[in-house]
């Protein structure tokens, strides 16, 4: 398994740029919080989270950039576009430096900032300078030099005292000097042809002030202050021009006009420094938003929100036009449903510890609901879903696509129906026997998690930290609770995950601390568990996150310790003890657990009954239906995934595209376990025909499960031969394995189990 993962890790390295690979993913990512913006002639490029997107104002154009492309999943700090060499230099948290050569649209990964020898938490990339195609790089550290022209690094300069590392925010050329502003440490300048710069001795420090930021202005030098008072450079200090309304957090300067950002104010000053315009965040009607970078291009003005995109509006206009590409809300999403037309996703949630009062340090999430849909994104604003909080998880009416339920851990259960937020149920509204307050919490704390429709169209949902804290909802809107004190020692601290329903009609349930719950009411109301206790239920951990059950009726259990798989469900109504156990492979030479004491998040099974299981820190591991055989294993660092953190994974079952939504952006893969159909009718064979350059393999889609597929060459001569599971295979365009066929027209027949449907298709292959 090491050798394949190695194989794995370099096939995909060698690829990650070239449009081969990027055929089998797909990048949804959101563009609405704007960390930077830059701007060409006729151009404005700005900066997301971690994705780039390019407008052409002349004509309209969009182009976004993100994981699948090339880039990092880290955080994009700062952002440059060279009009002259058409690329884009990209600043990330950690120091990478990326360069997307807009021409041939290639992509660089500079990694020797990250190299340095110097403290990691100090390599921050905060903004790039020009100097004819020589990029001066301002870092936490000191200012780094770069060559746009050949790609090289040049000098690194520590002009703190004494040779020290400080952090410099950003740079400008004036007079031909450079000026360097620090948080911490005042201006610096020096003389830029004095050939010993990385002497820290050649560094003037001209004022000792905290500066956010240093622009040129036609033939004026200004900076602003950390306490936000904007100065001008008078020859041989800086003076007083006026002190800002807010703290600035952006300063861009033209040859005709200056942007100052502050959260609340974009103001804009004309090459005299008279101030011409003042946009205040108020102005953008009925949109929330917090200001975080600006820019001009020509008399346009471009502002980049933390919440909202992007906005553009002329100087002296004051109608606002958002301009942010089509995306989710949010790219740390925290579960998704998916069906064969359309994708549900909502951003949370809680931490951890199940606490919705610090989901990842902001207390409460209010967001809203994002639906994908073949036409685009269809965004519910977080004012329209009655206030509801912390929107955990998604379930879809099997005979209802239009009825949709999004749990809430804080607020109940909201329903949505035609894509409009209709009913929130709560205690208000669902007594005597609905919906409960968390014992000693305010009135509104209500929380609904797992949810699953069973046969007879009843809506089952966990209540969680309550006694009766399994609810059903009616198809007559009729409510029933079902005690669960005695399957727990605490039931006021048992926070329940996510629900499933098995072929009996058993319901089950992932907690946080009393492993996995088993519930069937046709049987008197039998409650069981599976424990991790060595004599009961043998899990690697009391904290179950992922349940699912394969085609073969076995529970597949992921806890923050491990996997585990139940045998069957069976077990439930005929053992008193569930007993689950440990997948044992091989790997070099020694039996070893799959997954040991991997922090597990969800399990999706698909159409060919194989696994896909997400990681809190390690990508995805996609593994055969028994385990033995791990077919894939997707990371950041060797595919598009922009984060190892991995909330929830779901599947078209028509299309087979494998979603996977992690803490920094949502990405798909076009698997081939779709499921399988009723007939033969609808089968296809896609791409076709396979051109020279396409290095994948061909798909033959629409299959019933287990029918007997062939492919010879146009003489009837047998090349490949499968017996499917699931509605989709794969042909790698060999015979049989071992080596490639040559040009030619392939015939695919394909018959079901029982031969009573055939078909046949043809595939043309272009070598």
């Amino acid at each position: 398994m090491r050798a394949f993962y190695t194989v794995l890790f370099c096939l995909v390295l060698s690829l990650c740029t070239k449009a081969q690979f990027n055929k089998s993913w797909k990048g949804y990512f959101s563009f609405n919080q704007i960390n930077g913006l830059s701007q060409g002639s006729s151009k404005i490029i700005a900066a997301s989270e971690n994705a780039v997107f390019i407008k052409d104002v002349n004509t309209g154009d969009v182009k976004t950039i993100n994981t699948v492309d090339g880039l990092s999943g880290l955080t994009i700090t700062a952002i440059y576009y060279s009009q002259s060499l058409k690329k884009i230099l990209i600043g990330y948290e950690n120091g990478l430096m990326i360069v997307y050569n807009e021409v041939d649209g290639s992509i660089l990964n500079v990694v020797d900032i990250i190299n340095k020898s110097i403290p990691q938490n100090v390599k921050r990339v905060n903004d790039f300078m020009d100097v004819n195609g020589i990029i001066y790089v301002s870092c936490d550290f000191g200012i780094v030099q770069y060559n746009l022209n050949t790609l090289q690094f040049g000098d690194t300069y520590f002009i703190g005292p004494g040779g020290s590392q400080i952090s410099i925010s950003q740079s400008a050329f004036y007079n031909g000097r450079i000026y360097a502003a620090s948080r911490t440490n005042g201006i610096y300048s020096a003389d830029i042809n004095n050939p010993n710069l990385n002497d820290y001795n050649q560094w003037l420090n001209i004022t000792s002030f905290g500066y956010m930021g240093i622009q040129k202005i036609d033939s004026n030098l200004v900076a602003v202050t950390t306490s936000g008072n904007l100065q001008r450079w008078q020859g041989s200090s800086f003076g007083s021009l006026t002190q800002l309304p807010e703290v600035a957090v952006d300063l861009r300067g033209t040859d005709q006009y200056l942007t100052i950002t502050t959260p609340n104010h974009v103001l804009v000053y004309n090459a005299t420094l008279a101030l011409i315009s003042d946009i205040q965040s108020a102005q953008l009607t009925n949109v929330p938003s917090t200001f975080t970078c600006s820019g001009l291009l020509g008399s346009n003005l471009f502002i980049g929100t933390l919440q909202n995109g992007i906005f553009s509006k002329g100087i002296t206009e004051s109608t606002f036009d958002n301009l942010t590409p089509d995306g989710p809300l949010r790219n740390n999403i925290f579960a998704l449903t998916a069906t064969s037309s359309n994708l549900w996703t909502v951003f949370g949630g809680y931490d951890i510890d199940y606490n919705p009062y610090n989901f990842f340090g902001v207390g409460l999430p209010k967001y809203g609901i994002s639906k994908l849909t073949k036409s685009g994104w269809l965004n519910i604003s977080a004012e329209d879903v009655f206030n509801a909080r912390s929107l955990s998880r998604i379930t879809v009416n099997p005979n209802n696509e239009n009825q949709v339920f999004i749990s809430s851990y804080y607020s109940g259960m909201l329903k949505v129906e035609n894509d409009v937020p209709s009913f929130l149920y709560n205690v208000t509204n669902t007594a005597p026997n609905g919906l409960q307050t968390v014992p000693g919490q305010v009135p509104d704390d209500i929380r609904v998690n797992g949810s699953v429709f069973d046969a007879q169209g009843n809506l089952w949902m966990t209540n969680s930290m309550v006694a009766r804290g399994l609810k059903v909802l009616k198809p007559n809107g009729q409510w029933l609770s079902y005690n669960m004190q005695d399957i727990t020692a605490n039931v006021v601290q048992l926070n329940m995950g996510r629900m499933i329903i098995d072929k009996n009609g058993t319901k089950w349930m992932a907690t946080w601390r009393d492993g996995v719950i088993g519930f069937n009411e046709n049987y008197n109301n039998l409650f069981k568990s599976i424990s991790s206790a060595a004599d009961g239920g043998n899990l690697p951990s009391y904290d179950a996150r992922a349940i699912a059950i394969d085609n073969r009726n076995q529970l597949w259990i992921g806890t923050l310790n491990g996997l585990r798989v139940l045998p069957s469900v069976d077990s439930f109504l005929s053992n008193q003890v569930l007993r689950s156990n440990p997948i044992i492979i091989i790997e070099d030479g020694l039996a070893q657990e799959l997954l040991y004491e991997q922090s597990i998040s969800d399990i999706f099974v698909d159409g060919s009954n194989n696994k896909w299981i997400a990681t809190v820190d390690s990508g995805v591991f996609y593994v055969s239906s028994d385990g033995q055989k791990t077919i894939y294993h997707f990371t950041s660092s060797n595919s598009p995934l922009p984060s190892n953190n991995v909330n929830d994974i779901e599947a078209n079952p028509v299309t087979g595209e494998v979603f996977f939504a992690t803490t920094k952006g949502l990405v798909s893969f076009r698997g081939t376990a779709t499921e399988a159909n009723d007939n033969l009718s609808n089968v296809y064979v896609y791409p076709n025909p396979v051109r020279p350059e396409y290095t994948g393999t061909v798909k033959v889609s629409g299959l019933t499960d287990k029918a007997h597929v062939k492919i010879t060459d146009i003489e009837g001569n047998l090349v490949s031969e499968f017996i499917t599971e699931g509605g989709t295979i794969e042909w790698d365009t060999t015979a049989f394995g071992k080596y490639r066929v040559a040009s030619g027209v392939y015939m695919i027949f394909v018959s079901s189990e029982d031969g009573t449907d055939t078909t046949v298709k043809k595939v043309m292959i272009v070598r």
